[in-house]
């Protein structure tokens, strides 16, 4: 209740105050002339909910896509870490190497979220890597890619010292062209928009029936417009921002896709395939929302 007063409380407050101010006007200043039966409003109303219900498909389409291209990067997260484990095992120099690239994979998840939400990542991933690794990290503009390249690294040096056969080699290299595939994925998510005409027409057309509600209702409602005019356009500005909340997947809200749980996900069982058992916790859903 107290996210839906902070979303919308100010814009029903206007549509109440001018919704009231209609009928005031109408009933007792006596302008007559101020309310109209005349009005289309069913079908202004149908044109333009197929209008918003469009742009809410396309953006809902966006939020779908983020997160099946998501779902691979933890798919892929996954198969690296299973790869590297069952290939590394032949003394403790390639034990330490496996858990080096599984740790890079874990902070590649982590970076990757904080690059596209906006966010610092430097806290998230200085538990993985070493300092001179995070150092040199902090010259780089693309830290996921950075991460991935250091793995690949790491993988030919062990291929040269034969801990891992160039069969084995290939198929993480395919899992990692896998991964980089989907960072470009959700790359375009994040840096193509929708078009802006999506937003400010639709916003246009809403607000707009919003002001012609109380008009076309008055001389039939009454007193009892406020009721009626106010639960419709509130029922219209919800569904614009739905869509709008759904643009941008990433947008560190309570819309986004839930990246820092799944995040936490794939750490603790990429960390639970190297044998360990001190885990993080999962992150679980705070006043029903799960980030």
């Amino acid at each position: 209740m107290r996210r839906l007063i902070r979303q919308f409380g100010r814009s029903l407050i206007l549509l109440m105050v001018w919704d009231l101010f209609i009928v005031v006007a109408n009933k007792v200043w006596g302008w007559r002339w101020i309310g109209s039966q005349h009005i289309p409003l069913a079908l202004y109303g149908s044109a333009i909910s197929i209008v918003v219900g469009f742009r809410n498909s396309a953006a809902y389409s966006r939020w779908w896509e983020a997160r099946t291209i998501w779902g691979q990067i933890i798919n892929s997260s996954r198969s690296v870490a299973r790869q590297v484990c069952g290939a590394f095992h032949s003394n403790a120099d390639a034990a330490a190497v496996c858990r080096a690239i599984v740790y890079h994979q874990i902070a590649f998840v982590h970076s990757l979220r904080q690059q596209l939400r906006g966010l610092d990542l430097s806290g998230e991933i200085a538990h993985l890597i070493d300092d001179v690794q995070l150092s040199a990290l902090a010259n780089e503009r693309n830290v996921p890619l950075a991460l991935q390249r250091n793995i690949a690294s790491m993988l030919t040096a062990a291929r040269k010292k034969r801990w891992i056969s160039p069969c084995e080699w290939q198929s993480v290299d395919r899992t990692l062209t896998e991964l980089m595939a989907s960072q470009g994925g959700m790359e375009r998510l994040k840096t193509t928009p929708m078009p802006r005409q999506y937003d400010f027409f639709v916003m246009i057309f809403v607000q707009s029936y919003c002001l012609l509600l109380p008009v076309g209702l008055v001389s039939q409602l009454g007193w009892y417009t406020p009721l009626g005019s106010t639960l419709i356009g509130f029922m219209f500005l919800a569904m614009d921002r739905i869509g709008r909340s759904l643009e941008d997947p990433f947008n560190n809200d309570v819309y986004d896709v839930p990246l820092t749980a799944t995040s936490r996900t794939v750490e603790i069982n990429l960390r639970q395939m190297l044998g360990e058992t001190k885990l993080p916790e999962a992150i679980v859903p705070e006043d029903g929302v799960l980030w």
